[in-house]
């Protein structure tokens, strides 16, 4: 612990999941990130739900490090498409997602959908963004949660904020998309800010027993 405060690693090497999570929490956590860690083995996203996922990361790298882990699974689901992008969000173009070209593979991701959506007409656009965290110690889950934010699939890119399909991502209650939100206005209404917000209550008075 530093200075009275856990430390808690934070399961992903994505800057925009972690600045959401500390803009988002307000418990006295240092949060650790897996770059702080030289020679971590990586935990395989294999499950068929954003929850296991969530759970096989947490608990994996809780094991490895000794540490509380939170983790998340998330990503975008198209009723039209049968789900998907689902659990394959982060690699729907299929190829190997790495830190340098994030970027670059988010635009391939979106590309993929835009292009399996292009007849698909207004009334079959519905999609949602889905986020689970799972808190775990190195000997057993402490907590799980979910955050889900309903909207629509666009016919182009809209907007610069954000990051992942954002742009895409249609709000028709706010007339905009996700990546035309300020990260404030986002972290507010996202399924992570949800899933966020469900956690934190939760983590401070587990903080407060521990």
């Amino acid at each position: 612990m530093t200075d009275n405060m856990r430390d808690i690693l934070v399961a992903t090497t994505n800057p925009g999941k972690i600045k959401e999570l500390r803009a988002c929490l307000s418990a006295k956590v240092n949060w650790l990130n897996i770059a702080d860690f030289g020679n971590i083995v990586e935990i395989e996203e294999d499950g068929d739900t954003f929850s296991e996922n969530a759970r096989k990361k947490a608990t994996g790298y809780a094991k490895s490090t000794g540490l509380w882990t939170l983790a998340d699974d998330s990503g975008l689901v198209v009723d039209a498409l049968g789900g998907e992008p689902g659990v394959k969000s982060a690699r729907f173009s299929g190829e190997k997602l790495t830190c340098k070209d994030r970027t670059l593979i988010d635009h391939r991701n979106i590309a993929m959908v835009l292009k399996l959506m292009k007849d698909a007409p207004e009334e079959k656009r519905a999609a949602r963004f889905v986020c689970s965290l799972c808190l775990a110690s190195p000997i057993k889950v402490l907590i799980e949660t979910q955050g889900i934010l309903e909207g629509r699939i666009t016919m182009e890119e809209i907007g610069t904020n954000g990051f992942g399909y954002d742009p895409i991502f249609y709000l028709p209650h706010l007339k905009k998309t996700v990546a035309q939100l300020t990260p404030e206005e986002k972290n507010k209404i996202s399924h992570r800010g949800k899933a966020i917000k469900n956690l934190e209550p939760l983590l401070k008075e587990l903080l407060k027993n521990s």
